[in-house]
């Protein structure tokens, strides 16, 4: 084998840096060209499975490919954010990234994946309240009679939440603290079980996102007490909220969103982002996220990113007021 020349070396040094953007452009400029699959941390039914096949129904024509949900519960959401973190960052798996994953930085002293290191946000989808619940025949109609009830029964009651760390979780204690009682808490594997909890009288109540409580609401098979926006739900409008009711400060929403592996190519998390706000703004897509009791929220890469910073702040925050360790 004969040495090649330096010149050569040079230039082919020289050819390689050159093809290095045209080789990027063209495996990305193509994209996409197979079926996308969208990993959903959560249970099948609850409210960020349900928004995301709504949103990925709406993207898929848009880019004429296959958008396949795979619900990959567990952990408190962290497993399905594990696998996606491990994934190519290729443009071909897509992460449900909502407010828990934001909170899991500070809830779990590992929680496998950062939330802002390994990944790449592509933008919010939409935001939703959370909704006080009670079993219908509880006796219980608003914030007061269970503060009281609680109150008279100090240690006794057992509310649910969709996880440790969860919103629910957190906004629970917040709430709990701020009325100056206290309730036991019994995690379930995400809201729709914990609504179920309620329904069942295994507990005396809990806090879901108002999506999830909202048909079972309208059904009649639960109470609502309260709703934690700062604002009144449109599709709740009888519902007070807990700052109406007295709890002042208490305010606690949930949001949810896209994100890819980091790494992902810009030229593919921008074209996401303006898919995605482009779907938002349909009024179908609109439509069936209101009709979730959420409310369409897009939002640029940097300023979801810049969400998910604040969320991890208010996590620490709540947790240090409800006097909450690490897991």
């Amino acid at each position: 084998m004969f040495p090649t020349p330096r010149r050569q070396v040079i230039g082919l040094a020289a050819a390689a840096l050159l093809a290095g953007p045209a080789l990027a452009l063209a495996q990305t400029g193509d994209w996409p060209n197979r079926p996308i699959k969208f990993i959903v941390p959560y249970l099948a039914g609850t409210a960020p499975d349900t928004s995301a096949r709504t949103i990925a129904d709406a993207m898929g024509p848009m880019l004429k490919q296959t958008i396949v949900v795979e619900n990959k519960p567990g952990a408190a959401g962290n497993l399905g954010a594990q696998i996606a973190a491990r994934s190519a960052p290729d443009g071909y798996t897509w992460v449900y990234a909502a407010s828990p994953m934001a909170g899991s930085m500070r809830m779990y002293k590992k929680p496998g994946f950062d939330v802002l290191k390994d990944f790449a946000m592509v933008g919010r989808i939409s935001v939703s309240d959370l909704l006080v619940i009670a079993p219908v025949d509880s006796g219980l109609r608003n914030l007061g009679d269970l503060l009281e009830r609680a109150r008279r029964n100090p240690g006794k009651l057992n509310y649910a939440s969709g996880g440790v760390g969860s919103p629910a979780h957190l906004g629970a204690e917040l709430m709990l603290g701020a009325g100056g009682v206290t309730a036991n808490h019994v995690p379930f594997k995400g809201a729709s079980e914990s609504l179920n909890a309620v329904i069942g009288k295994q507990v005396d109540f809990a806090l879901t996102i108002s999506s999830v409580a909202l048909p079972q609401w309208k059904a009649g098979k639960v109470a609502a007490l309260g709703i934690t926006s700062a604002k009144r739900n449109p599709a709740l409008a009888a519902v007070p909220t807990l700052i109406e009711q007295g709890l002042a400060g208490v305010e606690i929403v949930s949001f949810g969103g896209l994100a890819v592996p980091a790494g992902t190519p810009p030229s593919i998390v921008k074209r996401m982002n303006e898919v995605l706000r482009e779907a938002l703004a349909k009024p179908e897509v609109r439509a069936a996220i209101d009709a979730q009791g959420a409310t369409p929220a897009p939002s640029s890469p940097e300023e979801y990113a810049e969400a998910m910073r604040a969320e991890i702040a208010l996590t620490e925050k709540m947790m240090k007021a409800a006097r909450l360790e690490a897991q």
